[in-house]
């Protein structure tokens, strides 16, 4: 078994949903130290940080390829856009217009 990520102590929500995402693509995962927020300032706080770790060693390697990817898509920016229907400009991260609710094109 292998470290794969330390997250920041209040992403334990984005541990768990990675975690559930390469359980989907077949890639074993458990959770460490998920649950030791409420421990911050009892221990140190580095050791209350969410940890994710492979259980196969053989597929380590494709968990890092796929997180590496996944945490590079998680931080694309997206071009803003103008509704095609009202005119409104919008901001990239934004799939429908906000005045109109119009989807993307």
């Amino acid at each position: 078994m292998k470290k794969l990520h330390v997250f920041n102590y209040s992403d334990r929500p984005q541990a768990g949903l990675l975690k559930e995402i390469l359980a989907h693509e077949g890639i074993a995962c458990t959770l460490r130290n998920d649950q030791l927020s409420s421990a911050i300032g009892e221990i140190p706080f580095v050791e209350c940080c969410p940890e994710l770790w492979v259980i196969d060693d053989e597929i380590f390697p494709r968990a890092q390829m796929f997180l590496k990817s996944w945490l590079k898509s998680e931080l694309a920016e997206t071009d803003p856009w103008v509704c095609s229907a009202c005119g409104e400009g919008i901001e990239g991260q934004f799939g429908a217009c906000w005045s109109c609710g119009k989807l993307r094109e």
